[in-house]
């Protein structure tokens, strides 16, 4: 994910009991007779979606009344362990439901999931506040430590008891009334905003029908372009979408800067063109709603309520620590600025750069400084070497193999399948990978599940994962070819793959629960190996002479590792404090400017004019759903904690440390089960990190 996207339910394989009448011919609700137990994605018709979801409903209430009705004292079996073993059936159907509607959506998934969004949530509040069922929860909690539990199952039960608690189990009756209706509406809220922000994405193409409007841009570009017209039924002209491939080059190489500005205006505007997708009410109302249940659940504001569970513990912790990285990044991104404008002036452009004018002057000094050329760099990041250099350095340092298994079925042509073999050579689980962009996925990228790790009757369930990303297409006859940043991305989400493969845990609750300023450990420490030579020049072939990136490429690319940071950092913690700012301002009465109160956020950090927010408020997907909703700050948290990890594979003199990647391995990605953030650091490090291996990472900090 770099952005992950959320579930319902965890998700498990196994049968649950038998389906209603006229139900039985539904392949989301019988075992999946495919190989390794994955979707069957080649039997599943969009019909099938929502009489599977409300008959998985109809089972998971059952399994729930089960619980509640049995007569025997409440212990940790027939209570805990029942419960953490419900709803599979709807974990199940929920996980390929969700899987593709975030990557192969269409107006009929969309049209079921506006029917089951409000169907599903009050199913959640049905069982969140059933007062039967958190009395025997919290029967269990009460004795918890008079019955012999082991440290996981002690975990389990404090877990599924704060969970209840957070979600309105203590509340009286009409406060939870209260509650449930403002979960029904908020999700309803995040399925319309994102689903906005595709529609806008989507709808939107800057065609360009003269030759003098490709002035500066590369063959690649041009070619891409006239492709994407093809697709458009514009053949003979060239379009350019707001998908990244398509542009981000654009703004880095066309000399037309009147189209810069039109593309990139088009970018930041989305959700915001007062049309029938536009986002401000929407989101307005949004942030009213998360107030009022926050304090209904007695917090201050929704992000109290959120961080209260995160290693950053309260808004004051996350301010404090995006203040830390602001002044030097703010700092760099002045000097960078000013060499930006440098160019302009001595080039006799009499204009002040503005935003659209970045990328194109950073290019410029890119290749001014180091003698960078993308044509000269890409073509050793094809998509499959990017892809054979996450594996390799799996195999380096936890022992990992694949094998692609094209009888798995995908739900695209694109998607690629394999099989994960542990360093022992069992069967650890199954990789999507699913590359590149179109209509109906949305932006970024992000790692899921179609099923988790689990434990049943003694034997592993093996998690089948997908990575999900947004890179650039062959072109021109040529092979993929990533950028240095889809680059870093894809052994980003493939961290958080690692992850999920990894997770170790007898129960669903706890097999891989971090705190959300943690969970973007695995996948970002990844991303540091990317770059270093030793693991480049094993990866990184050029796709014409097959030859490895030469030691000179390597040095210039090592020495502009810290280029326009000052850049990336300032527009990445913008979002960050926008995010704050939205859930810890006083919403009593909704906003009604949103792009005002979005302006004085900005104002008030002092954000360089040339720069905006990488997300702004309308199309800031992270925060429409709950999973990063006043917890975009975590990336920069979380590389804290992996620039940190990674100094100590450095010191150690070998950057595939086996007892280092094995300590790794069993604290930060297997043993979630039993312990998280801090503690789980410091047992893999021996002491919490600091700030300024980070602050160097970056450039924001010289050297000594």
């Amino acid at each position: 994910m770099k952005n992950m996207f959320l579930l319902f339910f965890l998700t498990v394989f196994v049968l649950s009991p038998a389906c209603s009448d006229g139900l039985s011919d539904n392949p989301l609700l019988s075992d999946f007779n495919t190989p390794f137990g994955a979707p069957p994605f080649d039997e599943i018709d969009d019909e099938h979606f929502l009489p599977a979801i409300e008959e998985a409903i109809r089972v998971h209430k059952l399994e729930i009344d089960a619980i509640t009705n049995n007569s025997e004292p409440p212990d940790f079996e027939n209570t805990i362990v029942a419960y953490d073993n419900a709803g599979e059936l709807l974990g199940r159907v929920n996980a390929v439901f969700g899987g593709l509607r975030g990557a192969e959506t269409n107006p009929r998934l969309q049209e079921i999931a506006r029917e089951t969004t409000p169907m599903l949530s009050a199913h959640s509040n049905s069982i969140s506040m059933n007062e039967e069922l958190f009395s025997r929860i919290e029967s269990v909690y009460n004795q918890r430590f008079d019955l012999g539990l082991d440290a996981e199952q002690l975990r389990v039960v404090e877990m599924y008891y704060r969970d209840f608690e957070r979600n309105g189990a203590t509340l009286s009756e009409d406060k939870q009334e209260q509650l449930k209706k403002l979960n029904e509406r908020m999700s309803m809220l995040s399925l319309q905003l994102s689903e906005n922000v595709l529609a806008e994405t989507n709808d939107f193409k800057m065609i360009m029908e003269s030759e003098e409007d490709l002035a500066g841009l590369p063959p690649s570009v041009i070619s891409a372009a006239s492709e994407a017209a093809g697709r458009e039924g514009q053949e003979g002209k060239w379009v350019i979408t707001l998908h990244k491939p398509s542009w981000i080059p654009f703004l880095q190489y066309s000399e037309r800067r009147d189209l810069r500005e039109k593309i990139y205006t088009a970018f930041i505007m989305q959700g915001n063109n007062n049309n029938d997708n536009d986002n401000k009410e929407l989101f307005a109302e949004l942030m009213q709603l998360r107030q009022q249940m926050a304090q209904l659940l007695g917090f201050d504001n929704y992000a109290d309520y959120f961080l209260d569970i995160q290693m950053a513990q309260n808004p004051a912790n996350v301010y404090d620590f995006l203040n830390q990285v602001w002044e030097p990044a703010v700092a760099r991104a002045t000097r960078e600025r000013d060499l930006k404008q440098a160019i302009i002036d001595r080039e006799g452009g009499d204009f002040k750069l503005e935003a659209w004018d970045w990328w194109y002057y950073a290019e410029k000094l890119r290749q001014e400084m180091y003698e960078l050329d993308d044509d000269e760099v890409n073509p050793y990041f094809t998509i499959e070497n990017v892809r054979n250099g996450n594996f390799l350095l799996a195999n380096k340092l936890f022992g990992l193999t694949f094998e692609e298994q094209p009888e798995i079925p995908v739900y695209h042509e694109e998607v690629e399948a394999f099989e994960v073999f542990d360093r022992d050579g069992s069967h650890l689980g199954i990789l999507y990978i699913d590359p590149h962009p179109r209509p109906g996925k949305r932006g970024g990228a992000w790692c899921g599940t179609y099923r988790s790790g689990s434990w049943d009757n003694g034997e592993r369930v093996s998690p089948i994962v997908t990575i999900v990303m947004n890179f650039s297409r062959p072109t021109g006859g040529k092979p993929a070819m990533l950028s240095w940043d889809e680059t870093t991305t894809y052994f980003h989400e493939f961290g958080h793959a690692l992850h999920n493969f990894f997770a170790e845990g007898r129960y669903r609750r706890t097999a891989r629960s971090v705190p959300r300023d943690f969970v973007e450990l695995p996948s970002q420490i990844l991303e540091n190996w990317a770059g270093e030579p030793e693991l480049l020049k094993e990866y990184a072939i050029h796709y014409e002479t097959g030859e490895p990136i030469p030691d000179e490429l390597i040095s210039r690319l090592r020495r502009a590792e810290h280029f326009n940071q000052g850049f990336m950092n300032v527009e990445y913690l913008a979002s960050a404090f926008l995010d704050m700012d939205w859930h810890t301002a006083d919403h009593e009465n909704m906003v009604a400017d949103v792009t005002g109160f979005e302006e004085e956020s900005m104002r008030r950090i002092g954000l360089p004019s040339e720069i905006l927010p990488r997300w702004r408020t309308t199309y800031f997907g992270h925060i429409f759903g709950t999973g990063y909703a006043a917890g975009y700050y975590v990336y920069r948290w979380a590389g804290v904690l992996d620039a940190d990890a990674f100094m100590a594979f450095k010191d150690s003199g070998d950057l595939f440390n086996q007892e280092l990647s094995e300590r790794f391995r069993k604290y930060i990605l297997a043993e979630n089960n039993l312990r998280e953030g801090m503690d789980a650091y410091v047992r893999f490090r021996g002491f919490e990190p600091s700030i300024e291996p980070f602050l160097i990472q970056k450039g924001l900090l010289e050297r000594d």
